[in-house]
């Protein structure tokens, strides 16, 4: 029965490195989980200055802004394997660290804004090479498969068991959340340590490292498809950083929810995951790639405006619960798009692209979003994200076409000369 509900889970044609892949990833998922209502409520407890708290946000997110870039270039040069290693052992220093301090009642709120810089800098690397293991070891037709189930443990275990976790083991001893998940990041490099990968077909020591950041940059901008999925999660990552920057004070404040209600907002969405994941291939059987974003966009912008509007948490639960499921459904979509498109040897590059447009996005917002909610309330970030998420989908919905046809081949034009030398192919067109 076990071997049963394991090929159902994870089917053998995935491959046994995916499946300790995909066991790393789930353990270190679960324990971000856990930070990822600890990090904000510990926060909480040492300030409720809106601005502070969004900074708290801002310092999470401003290492991706700043080192993706550079991520991509060594994610594009190292052993992979090896670098993911030796990122989630950094995570664990921090974190044990922190934990101390929390414990030992030494951790004013400067230095928790200094272990969520240093946690966000290790992530940066750790989340850039991961995006390129998949395809390392999965066949191409497979890799909506692997991501959705990569995916699905992402849902279940960061956003779905671990805040509640996290806020439960909060409540009990601040210092226990931190201290655990250093525990499960440890557990996370002993997985990865089972895998091989082959390699990635990059060339040591050829190029520089300002040519190798243009190369990612200017085969971003060729391919239409990708370029369109860059510029639209900028842009919606200001709005969205803007209000969810501000979340555990909106939740606390404008729901009346305590620190375990905070909690139970992320599992909510992480639901609304869950159904995105069960429904994805119905979804991807009828709707094109361009629909699903378009509706999705649409999703995002009326739950702004909703939250901007109620103080019932009965009314908010349920928009948040709708909004796990878009976001499942457009992370899954944007991650296969580029997995297919993008040459192995310029992966890392071209998604540290894409996360300077996430991060970029988030750090702009978050930082609007917390002077906003510190000049005029704490649903200021929300009704600027409705207005700023309405005008841009006006104004990208006819681009979103480049995305509806994922397995068509590119027109020469669309390519740059390094991206084709690089992988030795045209890369596919998403």
């Amino acid at each position: 029965m076990l071997r049963r509900a394991l090929e159902t889970v994870l089917p053998a044609r995935l491959g046994a490195p995916f499946r300790w892949l995909v066991a790393s990833s789930w353990t270190s998922n679960l324990g971000d989980g856990l930070v990822l209502a600890a990090g904000p409520l510990l926060v909480a407890t040492r300030t409720q200055d809106p601005f502070v708290v969004a900074l708290a946000a801002t310092a999470a997110w401003l290492p991706r802004l700043l080192l993706a870039l550079w991520a991509g270039v060594v994610t594009d040069r190292v052993d992979r394997r090896r670098l993911v290693m030796a990122c989630n052992a950094v995570r664990v220093a921090v974190l044990a660290l922190l934990a101390a301090a929390v414990a030992g009642d030494v951790a004013p709120v400067w230095v928790v804004l200094v272990a969520l810089v240093a946690l966000g800098a290790a992530e940066t690397f750790a989340d850039n090479v991961a995006g390129t293991l998949a395809p390392m070891v999965v066949r191409r037709d497979d890799l909506a498969t692997a991501n959705a189930r990569t995916q699905a443990g992402f849902i279940g275990l960061n956003q779905l068991a671990g805040p509640p976790l996290g806020a439960a083991l909060f409540t009990a001893g601040q210092w226990s959340p931190f201290a655990a998940t250093a525990v499960l990041m440890a557990a996370a490099v002993a997985l990865v340590t089972r895998v091989e990968l082959p390699p990635h077909g990059r060339a040591r020591g050829t190029t520089t490292v300002r040519a190798d950041v243009v190369e990612g940059v200017r085969w971003t901008w060729h391919h239409p498809a990708v370029r369109t999925l860059v510029l639209t999660i900028l842009v919606f990552n200001v709005t969205f950083g803007a209000a969810w920057s501000v979340l555990v004070l909106y939740a606390q404040q404008r729901l009346g929810l305590g620190d375990v209600g905070f909690g139970l907002v992320t599992t909510v969405q992480a639901l609304g995951g869950l159904l995105g994941v069960t429904a994805y291939g119905w979804l991807t059987a009828r709707v094109s790639l361009a629909g699903l974003m378009r509706v999705g966009l649409v999703v995002e912008t009326l739950t702004h405006l909703v939250l901007a509007v109620t103080t019932s948490a009965w009314v908010a639960m349920p928009v948040f619960f709708v909004f796990g499921a878009h976001a499942f459904v457009w992370g899954t979509t944007s991650m296969t798009i580029r997995q297919r498109a993008v040459p192995s040897a310029l992966q890392g590059r071209v998604n540290g692209v894409n996360v300077i447009g996430t991060f970029g996005g988030l750090v702009l917002g978050a930082l609007v979003g917390g002077w906003a909610a510190q000049r005029w309330g704490v649903t200021a970030p929300f009704w600027g994200a409705f207005v700023g998420s309405a005008v841009f989908v006006v104004l990208i919905w006819r681009q979103l076409r480049h995305v509806a046809h994922t397995d068509a081949q590119p027109a020469p034009e669309d390519l740059t000369a390094d991206a084709a030398v690089a992988d030795g192919a045209s890369p596919e067109h998403a």
